[in-house]
């Protein structure tokens, strides 16, 4: 990841997704501060930030992941610009979604996409509080036959989370910290 593009999605981020105000976060916790990264992973700028800074990080840390994905829907717009990004930059990596439920109709599936099982993957989280939405991620990769290489997360609040998933033996990436958002 070039400095360029490092600094240009701290300003996004900080642009469009941090909030000040009484918030309640995924894990229960309150906070001062939200960071909705959907306004930015949703975002045109966004995506073109975000696929190739976060495939380079990936392929820094030498892992060669099938394909990426994580909790739908905060991962999603990630994973998708992270696939979109290896067409340029082969080898081709997919996407894939993780529901927090299976659905009773179609494939009933809580994996959906470009997974299948025995297939490597980097499993995807918009912002890292408690890690639990991506423990939950991990628990249902493996449920369905996969192996998580890593997680990586668009932003870490530096509040735990990072660490907590990395005593389970998954590595983490952050492309982006609490600290350099200014938070």
């Amino acid at each position: 990841m070039t400095a360029a593009a490092h600094d240009a999605l701290v300003a996004l981020l900080r642009e469009r997704s941090v909030r000040f105000g009484d918030f309640i976060l995924a894990s229960g916790a309150r906070s001062t501060y939200y960071i909705d990264c959907r306004l930015t992973t949703m975002s045109a700028q966004g995506q073109a930030l975000i696929g190739p800074i976060a495939l380079g990080a990936i392929r820094a840390a030498g892992w060669a992941p099938a394909s990426v994905g994580g909790l739908t829907m905060g991962a999603d717009p990630v994973s998708y610009a992270i696939a979109r990004a290896s067409i340029d930059h082969a080898p081709i990596v997919d996407a894939f979604s993780v529901r927090k439920a299976a659905k009773e109709h179609g494939t009933a599936r809580k994996v959906e996409g470009n997974f299948s099982a025995g297939d490597a993957v980097v499993v995807i989280e918009d912002v890292i509080t408690s890690g639990g939405s991506a423990l939950t991620a991990i628990e249902s990769v493996r449920e369905a036959g996969g192996t998580v290489i890593g997680v990586l997360a668009v932003v870490d609040r530096e509040a735990g989370g990072r660490e907590k998933i990395e005593a389970t033996g998954v590595p983490v990436i952050a492309l982006v910290s609490a600290r350099e958002l200014g938070l």
